[in-house]
């Protein structure tokens, strides 16, 4: 019989019976206690691959949305760090198109000891401080640092449609099935939807353009309300188009 593809990629025979083991030890350990707001789903065919859900966090562009992420381990792991990629599409100075993570801990950082609850906190506390000096995506890392109310309107809008469930919401879809390792614009003023970054700043902006389209819905009359799903639904075409 012919091998899965799943366990023809799989890394389980090349990674010596102690690392298997310790690896099945932390990944069960990380089932039973997950770090907060992080959700851990373990393969059953290959303990080489680790799933993960993290939840956006609060006061950031992200908050409201759930992130499909998975981890990779090579048959050097761990003295050669994981590989992380994001399978639900993301605005994100340090994810590259395909969903590639750029981050120190995964890179120079990397000790053996650290292990993967490590990994998955670094690459959460990633979505709270982006590092625009090491930037994948440098249209992001750009706007970050030039224009930050652009940045996170853009953000907030790749999330509300990819990252939450509801209508347009794809609920952490997969960039592209064919990312990674395979294992087994807006048009308009965004500061009319999002506050200028200041002194209290990124927890206003995280949550400000759930806060204006509320308002833009709940003010409108019945012939108002239409005029601005339409309005709201043209922007959203083309700022797309500019992603």
């Amino acid at each position: 019989m012919k091998p899965s593809s799943s366990l023809q990629n799989s890394n389980v025979e090349n990674l010596p019976p102690q690392v298997l083991r310790l690896v099945y030890k932390e990944v069960s350990d990380l089932a039973a206690d997950p770090p907060e707001g992080i959700k851990i789903y373990p393969s059953d065919e290959d303990i080489t691959e680790l799933h993960t859900a993290i939840e956006g966090p609060e006061g950031t562009p992200f908050a409201g949305g759930i992130f499909r992420m998975r981890l990779v381990l090579g048959k050097d792991f761990p003295a050669v760090p994981p590989k992380g990629y994001f399978l639900t599409k993301i605005f994100h100075p340090n994810v590259g198109h395909k969903g590639e993570i750029c981050v120190n801990v995964l890179k120079r950082d990397w000790k053996a000891e650290l292990g993967l609850r490590h990994v998955l906190l670094t690459i959460k506390c990633l979505l709270i401080h982006p590092n625009p000096e090491s930037a994948l995506n440098e249209e992001a890392g750009r706007l970050l640092l030039e224009d930050y109310a652009e940045y996170a309107y853009r953000a907030r809008l790749l999330t509300e449609i990819h990252a939450m469930t509801g209508p347009g919401g794809t609920s952490g879809l997969p960039q592209d099935p064919s990312d990674g390792p395979q294992p087994k614009k807006h048009a308009g003023d965004p500061t009319k939807r999002l506050a200028a970054p200041g002194a209290a700043s990124v927890a206003a902006l995280g949550n400000g353009a759930n806060g204006a389209c509320t308002a833009t819905t709940t003010s409108s009359n019945a012939g108002g309300s239409t005029s601005a799903a339409g309005k709201k639904k043209a922007d959203k075409k083309r700022a797309l188009r500019r992603l």
